[in-house]
């Protein structure tokens, strides 16, 4: 899952962009409404975690301009203010959810799932395949019942194989969907990852190479 993050206080944004780094999550980070626009128009977002109070473009235009751009990304809003009338404001341009501060992060996490799960066909709450069981919510993956401890990456590039139900997945998507923007697309990041999952998966190997296309599992 890919998320920009558009929130001018800079500490409450890196830490929060640490904390959804932890769940897995591949997130980039702007302060300001513009910088928000130019990230969203170049890169594919599953959520936008938008500040409403932004400076140089304010955050109602922001999100005003992205969903009349038609960006696909679901966006949730933050604010202050935690009357009726500005939830209302929020969401009637355009917002798919509205979030107070302060807030626990725990409920950010969720909600950002939540929404990431409304752009993306319906997959089950468990993944299964080739003796392998992912559980998304709990960050829990066996293996022919035996518990397999991964890295975030590791566990971000096993899930986005096993949601693609045997089609190659490129490396250059697994950075796009794993990794932020400020990995470099000529890193050996991807080939590494996937070597290590296959060491903590264990023998039989099912993370195939698909030279010059990519990885299946």
């Amino acid at each position: 899952m890919r998320v920009l993050i558009a929130e001018d206080e800079r500490v409450l944004a890196d830490i929060v962009a640490t904390g959804l780094r932890r769940e897995t999550m591949a997130v980039d980070v702007v302060y300001d409404g513009d910088a928000a626009l130019e990230r969203a128009a170049v890169n594919d977002y599953d959520v936008i975690v938008l500040d409403r109070d932004l400076p140089v473009v304010h955050g109602d235009e922001v999100c005003r301009r992205l969903v009349s751009d038609r960006i696909p990304a679901r966006i949730i809003m933050l604010t202050a203010a935690a009357d009726l009338k500005a939830k209302v404001e929020g969401l009637s341009i355009g917002a798919d959810d509205y979030l107070c501060k302060p807030f626990d992060f725990p409920e950010l996490v969720a909600r950002v799932r939540a929404l990431a799960r409304r752009t993306s066909p319906a997959v089950p709450p468990v993944l299964s395949r080739a003796g392998i069981t992912l559980d998304p919510n709990r960050r829990e993956v066996f293996r022919d019942g035996r518990y397999v401890g991964l890295s975030p990456k590791e566990f971000a590039v096993l899930e986005i194989l096993m949601r693609a139900g045997g089609a190659v997945v490129s490396a250059e998507e697994l950075l796009e969907k794993a990794w932020d923007e400020n990995i470099s697309y000529f890193t050996n990041s991807v080939r590494v990852t996937v070597m290590t999952l296959r060491k903590k998966l264990g023998s039989p190997p099912v993370v195939e190479t698909v030279t010059g296309a990519g990885y299946r599992l």
